[in-house]
């Protein structure tokens, strides 16, 4: 039986990367994102690599987006073993009180409201379909353990993903439906670029930081996802080894 993954926020990054290595493991992969033409380019090169994946452009901050993508994963698989929850936002590097609320609520709308959507129709699908079960991975990051300067939006929802992961942890454990949480530190993305060239640090300095190739998380992505739905890595950390998170602040 083929193991059916979706993946949100598929078109490019994080996203793309764990997409292209599922895809390599033999999953099948329902991509899932907002601009349709990066879908269609990462489902291309799944096939052109031998694998099988179709593109559903969402936006996981409509409820009804998402009950769309979801309706589309019954009629064309019938079942999802694995949601990657990775669609994601970054707040503005704005002082606190110079945030809008419009900047907050479109942070707090894709990283947490959208997580939500998508968790909930994975638990229903999960829970309904034969046999039952199946695993959701949440993107956490290492913001939510310790926050960057100027980074409340962002922040705050990736605490509150924790929480969601743990919640989902203990809601689903009755129905074999398997929750954890991947925080990356400093995956080289095109969203990490700015990175290499100089980012605030705590003491209100400018320093450049190390990354790592973004395929280690990806990997990281693969090895959760393959585990049998009786063990689960709660929470892993995978990061560029030298990036100021041990002793951030």
């Amino acid at each position: 039986m083929d193991r059916i993954a979706l993946v949100t926020g598929a078109g490019s990054g994080i996203g793309r990367a764990s997409a292209l290595a599922l895809a390599r493991a033999g999953w099948t992969l329902v991509l899932a994102g907002r601009r349709a033409q990066a879908l269609e380019a990462v489902a291309g090169e799944i096939a052109d690599a031998g694998g099988q994946a179709i593109a559903i452009s969402t936006n996981v901050t409509d409820e009804a987006s998402v009950a769309a993508l979801f309706d589309t994963i019954v009629e064309r698989h019938g079942r999802l073993d694995l949601l990657f929850n990775n669609a994601g936002q970054f707040s503005p590097p704005v002082l606190f009180e110079d945030l809008t609320l419009a900047q907050w609520k479109s942070v707090v709308d894709v990283n947490l409201t959208g997580a939500f959507l998508c968790a909930r129709a994975a638990v229903r699908l999960m829970k309904a379909q034969s046999p039952h079960g199946g695993r959701i991975i949440n993107n956490g990051s290492i913001s939510a353990h310790v926050p960057r300067p100027n980074s409340a939006p962002y922040t705050a929802t990736k605490h509150a993903i924790s929480g969601l992961t743990r919640s989902l942890a203990l809601d689903g454990r009755a129905y074999d439906v398997v929750c954890g949480q991947i925080d990356i530190g400093n995956a080289d993305t095109e969203l990490v670029q700015r990175m290499k060239a100089g980012v605030r640090q705590a003491d209100g300095s400018i320093a450049p930081e190390p990354t790592m190739d973004v395929r280690y998380a990806a990997d990281a992505v693969v090895t959760m996802a393959g585990l049998p739905l009786e063990a689960n890595i709660l929470f892993m950390t995978v990061m560029a080894t030298k990036m100021p998170y041990v002793g951030r602040g």
